[in-house]
């Protein structure tokens, strides 16, 4: 336990020296197995994660990340907000409402937070400007719709937890369905609960014919085929998780090329992109990898079991602990580096316990979704600022709270309610 605590220190140490989190993590993890076991042993443990980085399993996380850059070419998250736009956006505070809807769909396809908040705000951000909505409520509007990316299937996020814990890929991507919706049914909450307390914040757009309505409707429906494709294939056992990624990533090249967005230069700047974003997460899985080796041979995970049974809490109050845990971490680091440190410290004790560890996937990525929006490292507050530099970081923050109060209350429901993840992979028979 003693190791564990003093790895972590010199870990955090790194990091305030500004040594990237991928690096201070491997270093840590490197130097702990060496000097607690043997540095021949510590350079083989690292030999064997770059070994593993190439496994057929992990080829699912680069291949979603290419679909997700291919349908962000196709122009799909314009489609998306365009159909939202005609249904919902001449109510007051509709284009919020119309950003949520589309970011929610947009992630289906995407799977990518920090890429789904630098789409949508080039594509909402000028139309509610238009409209003269709040900078602070547009802004926090795009910012926590674009977290629905990391929980709506297919997800990144939920495809490592998977690999790192064992559980089916494809069950946590069918219990990621109805907590998405419902985030995104408390997002739009949020946003008429704002607007009813400040009408101004969000004006009414202008109303849609029905005729438009039907011709915005019917242009999205690639978004609507290759999530059936790459959902419907895997869970019918027509591919496996990985396969399903080829599947919709061969889909997205498709429908760029059938709407002529890919030239050449195009197509060399979304492998380009995709192979960056690859390599950046697979360096955090390599470091945190290392690091997690370190701590099991310290037994910090089974010490900190013994730790908490020994005062007899109930179950729920360790995981609302767990949860504000979480929240503390998503102040000072990014979301895939604290859930890949945290993880093999938290899953044993909550298998412990008797917790689904499908569920407890879960709850980690619904937390990690308020760490994304959080000040002040909440990473899609600084995309967006980088995207739309002229609204100041501490509006965005303002914007964000009241979308931060829905999570809290979408996770108290999560926690209280199980079966609302788990209904569909138990229905599925996954």
């Amino acid at each position: 336990m003693t190791e564990g605590l003093l790895g972590f220190a010199a870990m955090f140490v790194l990091m305030a020296l500004r040594v990237p989190i991928a690096v201070a993590m491997g270093l840590v993890g490197l130097a702990g197995l060496g000097l607690m076991r043997s540095w021949p042993a510590a350079m083989s443990a690292a030999g064997g994660e770059f070994v593993d980085i190439g496994s057929y399993t992990l080829s699912v996380v680069p291949l979603f990340v290419l679909m997700g850059n291919f349908v962000t070419r196709a122009g799909m998250s314009r489609d998306l907000y365009q159909a939202a736009y005609a249904l919902i956006g001449h109510k007051r505070g509709g284009l919020a409402m119309s950003t949520i809807a589309a970011c929610a769909g947009f992630g289906a396809i995407c799977g990518s937070s920090i890429a789904t908040t630098a789409t949508m705000a080039r594509v909402a951000m000028p139309e509610m400007a238009r409209y003269n909505y709040a900078p602070s409520f547009a802004a926090g509007s795009v910012c926590a719709g674009a977290t629905l990316g990391i929980l709506i299937p297919p997800s990144v996020i939920l495809v490592i937890y998977g690999i790192m814990t064992e559980q089916s890929i494809g069950a946590l991507f069918a219990a990621g369905v109805l907590p998405g919706l419902l985030a995104t049914g408390f997002y739009l909450a949020a946003s008429w609960w704002t607007t009813r307390r400040h009408p101004e914040w969000g004006p009414p757009g202008e109303k849609a014919s029905w005729p438009e309505r039907r011709a915005a409707l019917a242009r999205i429906w690639g978004v609507l085929l290759l999530f059936a494709l790459v959902m419907g294939g895997m869970y019918g056992g027509f591919f496996t998780p990985t396969e399903a990624a080829g599947v919709g990533a061969m889909g997205g090249f498709l429908f760029a090329w059938a709407r002529r967005a890919l030239t050449l230069k195009v197509l060399n700047e979304v492998l380009v992109s995709s192979a960056r974003t690859s390599a950046m997460l697979f360096t955090i899985v390599i470091g945190a990898s290392l690091f997690a080796s370190f701590l099991n041979f310290t037994d910090m995970p089974g010490a900190l079991r013994d730790f908490v049974t020994s005062f007899d809490a109930h179950p729920v109050v360790v995981i609302v602990a767990i949860c504000l845990v979480y929240v503390v971490l998503g102040t000072a680091m990014e979301s895939l580096s604290m859930m890949l440190l945290t993880v093999p410290i938290f899953f044993p004790l909550v298998t412990a316990l008797g917790f689904d560890p499908i569920w407890f996937g879960i709850i980690v990525v619904c937390v990690i979704e308020i760490s994304l929006i959080t000040p002040p490292v909440g990473m899609n507050i600084f995309v967006l600022s980088s995207v739309v530099p002229g609204i100041p970081t501490v509006a965005i923050w303002r914007g964000v709270m009241p979308f931060i109060g829905a999570d809290i209350l979408r996770m108290a429901v999560l926690i209280a309610f199980p079966a609302i993840s788990l209904w569909l992979p138990k229905t599925l028979g996954l």
